[in-house]
């Protein structure tokens, strides 16, 4: 019989092209998904992946596996939905971050349309604070989001330090007559006052010099050089480098939590609460 982790794991490889970003996806270390594949390959006894190429390719038997393994999990969907805990139905409205929309939603969100089909998930992108603000005015079921250190809201995932980040740190240039360049999110920003507050302490001068409400919109100005970026260590977009102490005030960590509306249907709060939690941890985060 076909493990269906393995073929999940087969998947979702073969839709990264990557073992390093298949990984990730799916929550688990690299050398997982390398054995996921292995002992899909024995069990099979074919050689699934090409592996005389410097990126993934599936070989000929791979792709001929491919189809039905999408047909095997989506059948194994439809079965749960039908005979198992996943008969739930209804509406559940989703406010999820922006940091964390860009690094590892996308599992979560696979795993909880499959399972549940019949329910109608809705999704909001924003910062932290509107995300609350949203909640509280009855807009959203669920909130996954950041808090600051000593906030009581909601449930805690895990706990992680916030880093400065450049495109090239050693050609930053700080100096004290020279205010830092920040690239931030635009108030109320949990980074952002973070970041001001530490250069604060520090009596380091400091100026905005790009403002988005989108991550890949600060990446990009980080990415061209304009200045530093704050963001979770493990959050951290490709191609920037983190700033060292000596150069920058160290930061205080941020907490990530889940935080649910008083009066949601709990049991869909529950199924997409597990799935996350199964999935954004601080071994996801490593």
């Amino acid at each position: 019989m076909l493990n269906l982790t393995h073929l999940a794991s087969f998947i979702q490889l073969y839709e990264t092209g990557s073992f390093t970003l298949a990984a990730d996806q799916l929550g688990v270390g690299q050398s997982t998904v390398t054995q996921h594949i292995q002992r899909l390959e024995k069990h099979l006894g074919r050689q699934l992946i090409d592996r005389t190429t410097h990126r993934v390719k599936l070989t000929t038997e791979g792709e001929a596996l491919l189809s039905y393994a999408r047909g095997i999990l989506e059948m194994n969907g439809k079965v749960l939905s039908l005979f198992g805990q996943s008969r739930l139905r209804g509406r559940l409205r989703l406010g999820v971050s922006e940091d964390v929309v860009a690094s590892r939603l996308t599992a979560v969100l696979e795993d909880f349309i499959r399972l549940h089909p019949l329910v109608d998930l809705e999704l909001t992108v924003a910062l932290s604070a509107p995300l609350y603000q949203m909640q509280d005015m009855g807009e959203l079921d669920l909130v996954l989001a950041k808090r600051h250190i000593g906030d009581t809201r909601g449930r805690l995932l895990y706990r992680e330090p916030l880093v400065w980040l450049a495109r090239d740190p050693d050609l930053l240039r700080l100096r004290g007559d020279q205010p830092v360049p920040l690239i931030a999110f635009p108030p109320p920003s949990i980074t952002r006052k973070v970041a001001q507050e530490a250069l604060d302490r520090e009596k380091i001068l400091w100026r905005i010099v790009c403002t988005c409400a989108s991550l890949s919109g600060l990446t990009a100005a980080a990415r061209a050089g304009m200045g530093v970026l704050v963001q979770p260590r493990s959050m951290a977009p490709e191609g920037l480098r983190e700033v060292s102490g000596e150069q920058l005030p160290l930061l205080e960590d941020v907490e990530f939590v889940l935080v649910p509306r008083k009066g949601a249907d709990a049991a869909l709060i529950e199924a997409l609460s597990l799935l996350i939690e199964a999935r954004i941890t601080p071994q996801a985060a490593t």
